[in-house]
């Protein structure tokens, strides 16, 4: 059995994702994990699709095939092990240039590595200024964690963080 990961790109039409399922169900293959978002009129997403080895390459030929469907693939290692704790770090901060580069630094320089960073604009509810807002999931040794969230809290006096496990 191949995992499949699938990045790709597309202009925004109706039906892609139907498009994309019956791909996958006509090769027998299961849709394990997804994340899937339109911006800014394309439709983009990674998707890790489980699929027996003898079906791989037809049903990569088939995604290349798509018209105006551009996409990579790559066959993952399952046999990777996790060692460090997940830790889940809700961050609100007025928005900045430069501030994912801040933050993705940081846990970087304090041993984490980051897993999945989803990340958005909103306006603050009285002043109407922009904020930034993200959820990282990060993996980090226990006996960090602490260090870790300091280290952002010190990056600037606006920024929130909110942990969990």
């Amino acid at each position: 059995m191949n995992h499949l990961i699938i990045s790709f790109i597309s202009p925004d039409r109706p039906g892609l994702v139907d498009t994309l399922a019956n791909i996958i169900s006509q090769h027998q293959g299961n849709w394990q994990t997804s994340s899937l978002h339109y911006l800014s009129g394309y439709f983009s997403g990674v998707m890790e699709i489980a699929v027996a080895s003898e079906q791989s390459e037809q049903l990569i030929d088939k995604l290349q095939s798509i018209p105006d469907f551009k996409c990579l693939v790559e066959t993952a290692n399952t046999k990777a092990t996790e060692t460090d704790a997940n830790i889940i770090l809700e961050l609100t901060a007025n928005d900045r240039t430069g501030i994912v580069q801040e933050i993705s630094s940081v846990i970087h320089h304090q041993g984490g590595n980051l897993l999945k960073l989803v990340s958005s604009h909103d306006s603050a509810p009285h002043s109407g200024q922009t904020l930034f807002k993200a959820k990282a999931t990060i993996a980090v040794a226990g006996n960090s964690v602490e260090k870790l969230v300091d280290a952002l809290e010190s990056l600037a006096d606006d920024l929130m963080v909110d942990i969990s496990h």
